[in-house]
């Protein structure tokens, strides 16, 4: 398909002024065939099967912001989860010296962040699964590159309560081991994870992948609410038309980038995530975007209605401008990373209620938002469990990332600087769930999934 000249203008435009950029360039690779007998043999393979095509990554990627104009903000690796590579040697020294060797093969290649130290438990947990969660406030607090998920729950396998009733222990413990609790921020734990992720905390490499793959994730909410500004008299069908071939344009752009990127490194190109993602920047806010549709501040009656749209048209114009669109692709809704959810949760705008009621249309679900550190344990698992059957019943990927920040209240403000933002701390129901939380078990798969 040709691209006219008055798209590359347009383009250009987008990216001077209104923070177009391609979010993120994500290298996912598999590190099973890195598995040794010898655990010092292993740590050498693993590390320079990720520093070599890591190296080449963060070269290319430059090459091409040069060559393009567009700037490709984040450079990042993906890897196997790590679980499943460290059955054979499940010590917990080990695992801490596995996560030290992930995160100095992405430091000394210039690479942001490195996602996949992990596990899928969505049925239940191997000794080595349950190991990693016990190191990961070590793992978390220690490292400055490693993020960390976990799969819970899947449409097919119901929802692990067991492995929920391990994190709010084990976010406590990394809360108060890291920094203004930020150890947390790279943590985040799914139902229905895609494994072609490539946003940061979440990202890994699936077992269903290649040996290695390219991913793109691309944004642009400061794009978007530049047109729905300038469209603010049209009804609902027009202005998701609007957004439609606003999105339609982005994504061409993250799927040339994209494409030409894997080429020259000589790899298979994978997908193209459509997400709008917000960042602290100014004018590059989801909530904004919403805002400018009428909603006076995001969590206002009215907001759900409006994400869902935005979602809806944001996946439809990805959907015609690719065949590669995958990941999590929709509309992301972080706290600390928007300005504009940050000023709603300060003006009593926006609850955590409410910002939960908004992720049963989001593409993920509850976000870097910050909680009192005082906040149970068991209504941390009670949190995430509640956002996760969303997913679960939905058919859709939710997510969480909460952080316990240690001697913070409500109404209190945690600094986390750089791309994770400034957080208000959001107060929690006082009353508790603790007698239905250590029932454990599985919450059953809905019927839903018996389609086969």
């Amino acid at each position: 398909m040709t691209i006219s000249v008055e798209e590359v203008y347009e383009t250009a435009s987008m990216i001077l002024y209104q923070n177009l950029d391609i979010r993120t360039t994500t290298l996912g690779i598999n590190l099973k065939d890195c598995i040794d007998s010898d655990f010092g043999a292993f740590r050498k393979k693993v590390y320079k099967k990720i520093h070599s095509h890591a190296v080449q990554l963060v070269a290319q990627a430059k090459i091409l912001e040069m060559k393009y104009g567009i700037p490709i903000a984040n450079k990042r690796v993906s890897v196997t989860p790590v679980s499943l590579i460290m059955e054979s040697h499940c010590e917990k020294n080990k695992f801490i010296e596995m996560a030290q060797t992930l995160d100095k093969a992405a430091a000394d290649a210039g690479i942001d962040f490195i996602g996949g130290f992990g596990a899928l438990v969505q049925k239940g947990m191997t000794r080595s699964d349950r190991m990693l969660i016990d190191m990961l406030p070590d793992v978390l607090s220690q490292t400055g590159r490693v993020c960390s998920f976990l799969n819970v729950g899947s449409n097919v396998a119901g929802l692990n309560l067991d492995a929920v009733n391990r994190l709010g222990a084990m976010l406590h413990q990394t809360a108060v081991k890291s920094e203004n609790a930020i150890g947390c921020a790279k943590f985040v734990v799914f139902v229905n994870a895609p494994e072609d992720n490539p946003f940061m905390a979440g990202a890994f490499h699936g077992v269903g992948e290649g040996d290695i793959t390219l991913n793109i994730g691309i944004s642009g909410p400061g794009v978007v609410k530049t047109v729905v500004a300038q469209n603010r008299e049209c009804d609902l069908t027009k202005l998701s038309e609007v957004i439609k071939r606003t999105v339609f344009k982005i994504t061409r752009a993250g799927e040339l980038i994209g494409r030409e990127l894997a080429a020259a490194l000589n790899i298979p190109f994978g997908i193209v995530d459509i997400s709008l993602a917000s960042t602290t920047a100014a004018g590059d806010s989801v909530a904004n975007v919403i805002e400018a549709f009428g909603i006076e501040r995001i969590g206002a009656h009215g907001s759900t209605l409006a994400v869902a749209l935005l979602m809806d048209a944001v996946k439809k114009g990805g959907a015609m401008a690719s065949g590669n669109v995958g990941g999590l692709s929709g509309t992301f809704i972080p706290v600390s990373e928007d300005e504009g959810m940050i000023e709603a949760v300060q003006a009593g705008a926006l609850s955590l209620d409410k910002l939960e009621a908004l992720t049963s249309v989001c593409s993920v679900g509850l976000d870097m938002f910050a909680i009192p550190g005082d906040t149970p344990e068991e209504t941390i698992n009670a949190i995430i469990a509640d956002e996760l059957a969303i997913g679960i019943i939905n058919n859709k990927t939710t997510a969480v990332r909460v952080i316990p920040v240690p001697g913070k209240k409500a109404g209190d403000t945690v600094v986390f600087g750089g791309l994770l933002g400034t957080a208000p701390v959001m107060p929690v129901n006082r009353f508790s769930s603790k007698n239905f939380l250590k029932r454990g078990g599985r919450l059953p798969a809905p019927i839903t999934s018996m389609r086969n």
